[in-house]
């Protein structure tokens, strides 16, 4: 992989990983349209550690109160805080999505990756998302959140193993289901990614270091998604307190049929 692809790889994960728009689908649909090699999902895993920097740093503010919080809990064993509620909603949230990533981790890297299957889920997660954004109250704010509610969150976040799913489309989905203000699924979406990411780079950098040796391109990929990530979640944060997120919806939903259209131009690729 060249210095150049991993530059763009990394942008492409880091303005895609916070909005509902896929960045696993895009990541994996980029080589194919631009004619490069696919660098695999290690590589895609490993682009995540630039994510896990931006999410990491623009709530420090917040991780630190939780990891106080969760320092509170190991030692009393009592829930007395907003934060102490809130470490254990993470915690509900992030267990459904470990457990599928074990289970499906081959479909994921083989199967999922087809770009008929992400045309399909990119539509079809589209029009759930502009649906219930449409349909969906906006009463509830993050502390009203239940462990019923960070529970259902976390099954929605297993769907995005099959790229296309969008992680971040498919928790903000379910947030808005229970009726969460945008902002607030928005929040959440991106709290519980770090777990969830920081385990997958735990386990998939060692490997693409590994397998690759070089390090240059991967870590201008990191570090451009990191920053990029950065930009993402700021613009989000922003856009979702005055708009909803029917632009994204129809993203998907262009971006879906443009991909259809290519397979029957282009054919299915070869594996």
């Amino acid at each position: 992989m060249t210095l150049f692809e991993a530059i763009v790889l990394g942008l492409v994960q880091g303005l895609t990983e916070f909005l509902p728009v896929s960045s696993s689908a895009h990541l994996a649909l980029a080589p194919w349209l631009l004619g490069w090699r696919d660098p695999g999902l290690a590589f895609d895993v490993s682009l995540h550690l630039g994510t896990l920097v931006a999410v990491a740093w623009y709530f420090r503010a917040d991780w630190i109160e939780l990891a106080q919080a969760a320092w509170r809990l190991v030692q009393t064993r009592r829930v007395e805080t907003t934060a102490d509620r809130r470490v254990l909603l993470l915690i509900a949230a992030t267990i459904p999505a470990g457990v599928g990533g074990v289970l499906l981790k081959d479909y994921a890297e083989t199967v999922f990756r087809h770009p008929a299957v992400m045309a399909t889920t990119l539509i079809l997660l589209g029009a759930i998302l502009w649906y219930v954004d449409r349909v969906a109250g906006q009463a509830r704010r993050l502390e009203h959140l239940t462990a019923r509610d960070a529970w259902l969150i976390g099954l929605a976040q297993v769907c995005a193993l099959v790229p296309g799913v969008s992680r971040s489309g498919s928790t903000m989905t379910a947030g808005r289901a229970l009726g969460l203000e945008r902002g607030a699924a928005a929040r959440f979406s991106f709290l519980m990614s770090f777990p969830i990411i920081g385990a997958a780079v735990v386990l998939k950098l060692p490997e693409v270091i590994r397998d690759s040796g070089a390090i240059g391109p991967l870590a201008a990929g990191i570090a451009a998604a990191a920053i990029s990530s950065w930009l993402a979640i700021t613009v989000l944060l922003r856009f979702v307190t005055r708009h909803s997120f029917g632009v994204f919806a129809v993203y998907r939903i262009i971006l879906g049929a443009i991909v259809f259209g290519l397979l029957a131009v282009r054919g299915v690729p070869s594996a």
